[in-house]
């Protein structure tokens, strides 16, 4: 009997054609340029450029293509081997499931609070005579829940591609309205250090669309139908659209803080509310309109990150569950012989539409959406702030060197292992967000525990 290698490939046989890269195939990446890139990001290179101007822009480049090669190798690891993001994790050890299980709960419980909270304040902004900012992000966050609950992945990408485009053309116009300095921006493409910019050249680099919602992509792929390595170079072309326009949104925030506020001296606040201050730049510098349409564009931007994480956390979390409980499942030599077996069905279980329609994933949506009610009407637990600040600086360096070593290990097929440069992309992505994860991490407010 032929021997299965775990990616469609039997031993012996030709290895697949691999389809051609076509623009009609586009989906997941948009989806998670869409989610990838929240309020907070935009405020973060829009702080960048007000301080210094273009000089940074290079480093925005190079964290688009660091995010290209992480996001590429958890694609490929699902095509190459026919298998989930999380049986990869379960394969290194159980340390990953402690790991995972706990992150998943505490995050996305406060989370979900900032990610309602941050669709809310544009919708005040922009209807100051409304709602207060909790009833609004009551409704937002029900308005997620609903759409992500009743609505399966081909329509939630026609809605993600709805966002990402009111996200680009607002954001593109205003970084045009503000008149850029050509030769400035061209000159920012030379690396440079100024003075007191290495932490803001770390963030850029690191912090600019990697959050969880990267370890997602490889389930938006699998959910697009894409389950076998024929799919390879769709799911690169696909992944670099992604970053490209997250790349788009970075330079045209830092055109819009380097010509708006560096040349100005405007100091904005940090967090979402620094975008609310820019509103009322933009109101008093160029009218109403554009800062309303900026407003709108914020909305996009944070309620499009609220959906995304809502749908592909949950695909997530409902994976988790599913791989515990086959577990669990299998006793004996021949029970594990047959989980062996069926690998390969949890990705034709994404791929289909079940993980869904299941109860871990809806279970998940409400957790996302309802405890997290209690931290908008509450103070937030700081115990609880300073545990989502410790988990989350550790998650993508958690990612970037998990997946170095599963697509170095024979846990992937030869072919599609690492080359020299996505092991020095993934390496160096590891090591950045190692340091990033140590600076958030002295960043944090201990004190406020004892």
């Amino acid at each position: 009997m032929a021997e299965s290698t775990g990616s469609g490939i039997t031993a012996g046989e030709a290895e697949p054609r691999l389809r051609k890269a076509s623009w009609k195939y586009v989906g997941p990446g948009i989806v998670v340029a869409a989610t990838g890139v929240g309020a907070g990001d935009l405020v973060a290179t829009l702080i960048a450029g007000s301080k210094f101007g273009y000089t940074l822009l290079w480093a925005a480049i190079i964290g688009c293509l660091v995010k290209i090669s992480l996001a590429e190798a958890t694609g490929r690891w699902h095509l190459a081997t026919g298998r989930t993001l999380f049986e990869g994790w379960r394969s290194l050890g159980q340390w990953t499931t402690y790991y995972f299980a706990v992150y998943v709960v505490i995050w996305g419980f406060v989370y979900g609070a900032t990610a309602m909270s941050s669709s809310a304040l544009p919708l005040v902004a922009l209807f100051p005579d409304g709602p207060s900012l909790k009833t609004w992000a009551v409704l937002c966050g029900l308005l997620g829940l609903a759409f992500v609950w009743f609505n399966r992945y081909a329509v939630f990408e026609k809605a993600m591609t709805v966002v990402i485009g009111m996200k680009f053309l607002i954001v593109v116009y205003v970084a045009i309205r503000v008149a850029p300095d050509l030769g400035n921006a061209v000159a920012g493409l030379v690396p440079a250090l100024p003075d007191g910019s290495l932490l803001y050249t770390l963030g850029l680099i690191g912090g600019v669309g990697g959050t969880i919602t990267m370890a997602a992509y490889g389930y938006w792929v699998n959910s697009k139908g894409w389950t076998d390595i024929s799919w390879l170079k769709v799911m690169r072309l696909d992944n670099r659209v992604a970053y490209l326009t997250t790349g788009v949104f970075v330079v045209a925030m830092m055109i819009i803080g380097a010509e708006l506020l560096h040349s100005t001296d405007i100091a904005l606040n940090s967090g979402d509310r620094g975008l609310i201050d820019l509103g009322k730049v933009l109101e008093d510098k160029f009218g109403a309109v554009t800062a309303n349409l900026f407003l709108v564009g914020f909305f996009a931007t944070s309620f499009g990150a609220l959906m995304g994480v809502w749908h592909g956390v949950s695909l997530m979390f409902a994976d988790f569950v599913e791989r515990l409980r086959r577990e669990r499942a299998a006793s004996g030599d021949a029970a594990a012989q047959g989980g062996m077996a069926a690998q390969g069905d949890m990705v034709e279980e994404v791929a289909a539409g079940k993980r869904e329609k299941s109860v871990p994933f809806r279970a998940y949506l409400l957790w996302l959406t309802f405890p997290p009610m209690g931290l908008l009407f509450l103070d937030q637990p700081f115990g609880l702030v300073i545990a989502y600040g410790v988990l989350g600086a550790f998650f993508m360096p958690f990612l970037a060197l998990t997946l170095l070593w599963l697509l170095n290990s024979s846990r992937t097929p030869k072919q599609w292992r690492n080359g020299w440069l996505s092991n020095v992309m993934l390496a160096a992505a590891g090591l950045l967000f190692l340091i990033l994860c140590v600076k958030q991490i002295i960043d944090l407010d201990w004190g406020g525990l004892f």
